[in-house]
């Protein structure tokens, strides 16, 4: 018997839904910073064995009261995610409130797949406010099933993976056997140079700005070695942003360049040069046009 389905992963911004994605497909398919917000796209994972695949979903966090129609966009896109999905994860922590994602209370209550309630971050609790937490939601989410681990650390994480591969239904195998996730080289390489604007800039830099891969081209050195040549532009939506992103004499820009190679390299095990562009795109967060372009809309 092959088992097989998709496994939506929701919450709020920076409980850990990346964090346990990563540990459940056993790589690194999301970028993961201490910053809420992190994660824009949905971004499928693929973990396949003998008898099963399992097609996990991270999505973006779930904002009470979006500011721009990006977030509104990607607020949505957690909203689809109760159609397509076989089974259901719910990420918290213990200091979110219980009436947390209160829009969505009615819609997780009605489901009829498996939700799964994860409290995330138990390195950090006692036994005693685990049970408690377990406790006070269940009354809310009597249907629920749920699990206490630390995605980090990856405690109990296997036991959670279990769970769901013996909760998914008889299905077919989606995709390719050695297929990872659904995203091509150039989603992940922008993902990457992103991760690293929100390691280095402060305040609402990391937030106001889009990247995108212009070109992605794999060579040759003179000397015959492979090399892949990247060009990437950094979309900020105010004036006053770019020479922040730039700093003093490119040195700012440097930096992230440097940063971002590092770690795309190691994606894709080759050499890389990198060239960064800084460009304006004025508010393109509330506007149709760019968040079509970027990829969050049609």
């Amino acid at each position: 018997m092959f088992k097989s389905g998709f496994v939506n992963i929701i919450g709020k911004p920076n409980v850990g839904k990346s964090t346990l994605m990563n540990a459940l497909v056993g790589e690194k398919m999301s970028i993961i910073t201490p910053k809420p917000q992190t994660t824009r796209h949905r971004i499928l994972g693929i973990l396949s064995g003998e008898n099963f695949q399992l097609i996990f979903s991270d999505t973006p966090g779930f904002i009470d009261n979006p500011a721009y129609r990006m977030q509104k966009t990607m607020n949505s896109s957690v909203r689809g995610s109760f159609e397509d999905a076989d089974l259901l994860v719910w990420v918290s922590e213990f200091s979110e409130p219980d009436n947390s994602l209160e829009a969505l209370h009615e819609s997780l209550n009605t489901l009829e797949i498996p939700l799964v309630l994860v409290l995330n971050k138990i390195d950090l609790l006692t036994r005693d406010e685990i049970l408690g937490w377990i406790e006070r939601k269940r009354n809310i989410f009597p249907n629920a099933h749920f699990f206490a681990v630390s995605a980090l650390r990856q405690t109990q994480t296997e036991d959670l993976l279990t769970f769901i591969k013996e909760n998914l239904p008889e299905g077919p195998e989606y995709y390719p056997a050695d297929q990872l996730t659904d995203r091509n080289e150039r989603f992940f390489v922008a993902e990457i140079i992103r991760e690293k604007i929100l390691l280095q800039y402060k305040q609402e830099i990391p937030y106001s700005v889009e990247v995108r891969v212009e070109s992605f081209k794999e060579d040759v050195t003179t000397s015959g070695k492979p090399i892949v040549m990247i060009q990437a532009t950094i979309f900020a939506s105010r004036k006053s942003q770019k020479p922040i992103l730039i700093g003093r004499g490119g040195s700012s820009l440097k930096a992230l360049g440097e940063a971002s190679r590092m770690d795309i390299e190691k994606f894709l095990t080759s050499k890389v040069y990198l060239e960064l562009f800084v460009k304006i795109r004025e508010n393109w967060r509330d506007d149709e046009h760019s968040l079509k372009q970027f990829g969050y809309e049609g």
